[in-house]
């Protein structure tokens, strides 16, 4: 039976951010009505259990697409305002850098002890809590260690970076442009502050179809499976934001994924708040001994062939509760799986990204990694931007795409999802260039 023609029946396809924050906008809406509306998110696996709960969490100003970011960046500090963020999901403002530095041979720097390097457990859960035992006193530069800093245009308290490694820093946001959330704990946050509203999360529903009418003009339904048995939700609105999955759901979708590794390490102390983009220039041979012995004894494959010299460039960032975290570059080499709970995880690269960041910081490699991870970022085919908006079906809006700046992007989406819903157009921000109906 359809629903009355002031009742809508809103179905959130996908649990990572855009889906939270566009059920925490849809149920802020100023037509929302819990009496004549029903909003649900269908969730395949957990929520934020993709690429949203694995991601860095940096937010800039100078980030893109330029149409929206804006507008996305004023909302986080409009949330963590109104909602506690700083102790909720560690929002702060940061300063962020561009730093090049000269990695040194592992074996080469004060031994590190045995097991420090080796990245532990499997896919642990990056929660962002302090598992640290006591707090854990500061260490000093030596004068020349400082003086070191200052010629290489270094702040003074970014001094967690060894000074004879550092070969320049460039300043690319202070904390009026750049800050950042925990990416896990803000896209929770997200959903659980929805649900006060009256948004349904289902959690372990994956969505077999959309359903759509005889003539195939507009949406209809959507079949989900949960706990083995198949569903049917009548649907006046889908939301189609599935991330990488968004094409396995709408095949029209120019949606590829790209796998990406990270870590997070406790350091040995308190580090200040910098997120870094690094240029390291390793030199020839690095990890070819010490390191590829301590990867065969920890029961991984000694992979690394003999390498010159190479440049790599990890990203580090300082979060709240003295946790870093880190991450490498992309790949293709395993196709996205059906789901995020079987993303295969890479232990060399993640082995890689550790032992990257420990050949510049001595407080990254006497800490404990807490969590290696792998996630695949949603990318749109020949577009560096998400797709945000209406399709040529009625009742079906997408919000995909949106790399690596997901939860950068992850309010304004939300907010902009909201207004396609229920107002019919965008009126926050001006986004036709993300239209979907351009690149389908």
């Amino acid at each position: 039976m359809a629903a009355p023609s002031d009742h809508k029946n809103i179905v959130i396809i996908g649990g990572g951010i855009i889906g939270c924050t566009s059920a925490y906008y849809l149920s802020r809406h100023r037509s929302y009505d819990p009496a004549k509306h029903k909003i649900t998110i269908l969730e395949a696996t957990k929520i934020a259990g993709g690429a949203s709960g694995k991601a860095g969490g940096l937010l800039a100003l100078w980030a893109y697409p330029s149409s929206i970011v804006p507008l996305s960046y004023k909302l986080h500090k409009q949330l963590s305002d109104k909602h506690g963020g700083e102790d909720r999901w560690g929002y702060r403002a940061v300063h962020c850098g561009q730093v090049e530095c000269v990695g040194r041979h592992l074996e080469d720097v004060k031994e590190a002890g045995e097991g420090k390097l080796s990245v532990e457990g499997k896919d642990g859960e990056m929660d962002g809590e302090d598992g640290g035992k006591g707090s854990v006193s500061l260490k000093k530069r030596t004068k020349d260690a400082m003086s070191k800093l200052r010629a290489a245009g270094v702040p003074s308290d970014m001094d967690w970076i060894d000074p004879a490694s550092l070969r320049g820093y460039d300043e690319m946001g202070d904390p009026s442009t750049t800050a950042q959330v925990h990416p896990f704990q803000f896209t929770t946050a997200m959903a659980e502050l929805a649900a006060e509203e009256g948004v349904d999360v289902q959690t372990g529903a994956s969505v077999d179809s959309i359903n759509y009418t005889s003539d195939g003009s507009g949406v209809e339904s959507v079949t989900y499976t949960q706990n083995s048995t198949s569903h049917t939700l009548p649907a006046t609105d889908v939301v189609l934001s599935a991330g990488p999955w968004t094409r396995s759901i709408y095949p029209d979708a120019p949606i590829e994924a790209l796998r990406a590794h990270s870590v997070t390490i406790r350091p040995s102390r308190p580090v200040s708040a910098y997120a870094l983009f690094t240029q390291i220039r390793l030199p020839a041979g690095f990890g070819d001994k010490d390191a590829a012995k301590r990867v065969v004894s920890k029961g991984m494959p000694n992979s690394r062939a003999a390498r010159g010299e190479q440049i790599v460039t990890p990203e580090i960032y300082a979060r709240p509760r003295n946790e870093v975290y880190a991450c490498g570059e992309g790949d293709h080499l395993v196709p996205l799986p059906k789901s995020s709970d079987l993303v295969e995880v890479d232990e060399q690269r993640c082995q890689d990204i550790v032992d990257y960041v420990a050949s510049v910081s001595d407080e990254l490699r006497d800490g404990e990694v807490t969590a290696r991870q792998a996630c695949y970022l949603p990318n749109v085919v020949g577009s560096g931007g998400p797709l945000i908006g209406l399709t040529d079906v009625k009742g079906l809006v997408m919000a995909a795409g949106h790399t690596c700046w997901g939860i950068q992007n992850g309010p304004g989406t939300g907010k902009l999802v909201s207004e396609f819903v229920f107002d019919g157009e965008a009126k926050s921000a001006k986004i036709k260039g993300l239209d979907p109906r351009m690149a389908m």
